[in-house]
């Protein structure tokens, strides 16, 4: 299995990247990564580690695509781009998937673009896992449509659903709207109404609505809201997680007993820090459309993009894509 790897997408490309192949194929992630992006460059990076070279492929990009370009316009401006040219390789068949930790919204344009939506599907949308008490949550949409209908939702909904069946063997998830209360009457109507024909569907185990204090608690596997929403949410947790480490590692600090104390706990502290990494659940996952594009963060390092590798890796085995064609076609 080849996984297609835009080398130039992240903020300090393409060390991550490059770094991030190189301890992917060391860890049997996959058979084979093709880097996509400026061959010069990629040569001179990988001439630093020692690695099966039959394993890493490099093909060359003469452009990438910086946080300015517009990602309604990439496919068009940009055609040699790195990105646009690891989804082509992707659309060809020439890899299982892609990858990239550069400009979502470039990635959501030129995927949609070049693979188009699965037939029947109103919008893709951007699904993440988020790390909770219990098990994994997926969480969708996060940022793809600001504004949805209750259509979008139902339909995010199933989506969901199906790829925490397929990727994380849940054989009937629980699905649940993110909203204000869990009361039926909460909520705007774009949610009301949503909530309103989740009830009678019957392909989805709906549970209702979720509040944002139970999101954490792994309560569900699936939870639904606008990309608006979802996307401010999400940097909340992240921010949150970013801001509790940061005032521990203060007052431990000032603190000699708490110093002691941290210590102790230390085994505590580095399983914390491990399960609340989003680093490590390998990134987002675009569904709705007739490919496979996994997006990293824009700070990711090499171990996060080797997560973003294995992650793709197993999107494709898992049988999500060819389910979700399958159900879509016939309903």
């Amino acid at each position: 299995m080849k996984i297609a790897l835009d080398a130039f997408g992240s903020d300090n490309a393409p060390s991550p990247e490059v770094e991030g192949a190189i301890l992917a194929i060391k860890e049997d992630v996959c058979e084979k990564i093709i880097l996509v992006g400026n061959q010069q460059e990629l040569e001179k990076t990988l001439a630093k580690f020692y690695f099966d070279k039959e394993r890493i492929e490099i093909v060359a990009a003469s452009q990438k695509i910086t946080m300015e370009d517009s990602p309604a316009k990439v496919v068009k401006q940009k055609p040699d781009s790195s990105l646009v040219k690891a989804i082509q390789l992707h659309k060809e068949g020439k890899a299982a998937a892609m990858v990239s930790a550069g400009n979502t919204g470039a990635v959501m344009a030129a995927s949609l673009f070049s693979y188009g939506r699965i037939k029947n599907v109103l919008r893709p949308a951007i699904a993440i896992t988020l790390p909770t008490q219990k098990q994994p949550e997926i969480i969708l949409d996060v940022g793809a449509n600001v504004d949805c209908s209750a259509d979008n939702l139902v339909q995010f909904s199933k989506l969901g659903s199906l790829y925490s069946k397929f990727f994380y063997q849940n054989s009937n998830p629980k699905v649940a709207l993110l909203n204000i209360g869990e009361e039926d009457a909460k909520g705007n109507e774009v949610v009301k109404k949503a909530h309103m024909k989740l009830k009678n569907y019957q392909d989805i185990n709906f549970v209702g609505n979720i509040e944002g204090e139970e999101l954490l608690k792994g309560v569900v596997d699936v939870v639904v809201c606008d990309g608006f929403v979802g996307n401010v949410m999400l940097k909340t947790v992240e921010g949150a997680a970013v801001s509790i480490f940061a005032m521990m590692k203060e007052q431990i600090k000032k603190d000699w007993i708490a110093k002691i104390g941290a210590l102790l706990s230390f085994p505590v502290y580095t399983y914390l820090k491990k399960k609340m990494d989003h680093s490590e659940y390998g990134g987002a996952l675009l569904v709705g459309l007739n490919g496979i594009s996994v997006i990293s963060h824009g700070k990711a390092n090499a171990i996060a993009i080797k997560n973003a590798i294995k992650f793709a890796s197993h999107i494709s085995q898992s049988g999500f894509m060819e389910h979700t064609r399958e159900y879509y076609e016939r309903n």
